[in-house]
């Protein structure tokens, strides 16, 4: 039996985990810098920010969205016999149609990840930084600390256990990353199967 793990390693499954990582790090660092910007602003009573309620019902209708819903949407608008490329050679910007999968496969991934993410990541630290004591904020601005100052040095520290809960369940999704490149490239993994994840490897073993 151990020759089936032998074979398995001696295949491109090394390049593929590189590929899921690279995927993840990529849609990663946008969605946990726009969420907790998001939940800092909303949740910073002297901004006195108001239809605080409209904005997070705005905010988490994304989450509602699956991501293979999102991505069967971006197959269509942006296949080359989609209405992005008919619209354009219809007003004369384009002589022939752009292959925007192949060209823009990575950062179309990445995007249809990100919106539901940076959703729940957005609702965890608002939820974390409103258990915060508001106290401690009051005595900060009784020091004299701007905003930059009360983010870095008091919020995302009281926040840690948080933003280390965040990045195990992201490292998890990342690496069971399927439906989307799955839809987006019909299993191929294109271009050069540099698009092709750990599980669609799996998968096509099976």
């Amino acid at each position: 039996g151990m020759a089936n793990y032998v074979s398995l390693l001696h295949s491109d499954m090394l390049k593929y985990g590189a590929n899921t990582l690279i995927l993840w790090m990529i849609g990663f660092i946008p969605q946990i810098v726009i969420a907790l910007v998001l939940a800092a602003w909303f949740t910073d009573v002297r901004l006195k920010i108001r239809g605080q309620q409209f904005f997070k019902v705005v905010i988490y209708l994304p989450n509602l969205i699956m991501a293979s819903a999102f991505a069967l949407l971006f197959f269509t608008m942006f296949s080359t016999n989609g209405p992005i490329n008919s619209i354009l050679m219809s007003i004369g910007i384009l002589k022939k149609p752009i292959d925007f999968l192949d060209l823009y496969l990575e950062q179309i991934v990445d995007r249809i990840y990100e919106l539901p993410d940076v959703v729940w990541k957005y609702n965890y630290y608002v939820d974390g930084i409103m258990g915060i004591s508001q106290d401690v904020f009051e005595a900060s601005d009784l020091d004299g600390c701007n905003s930059i100052q009360r983010f870095f040095y008091i919020t995302l520290p009281l926040i840690r256990p948080i933003l280390a809960y965040t990045l195990i369940t992201s490292i998890i999704g990342g690496l069971q990353m399927f439906d989307v490149p799955q839809i987006l490239t019909n299993g191929q993994g294109n271009p050069n199967r540099t698009s092709m994840t750990l599980i669609m490897f799996l998968n096509s073993h099976l």
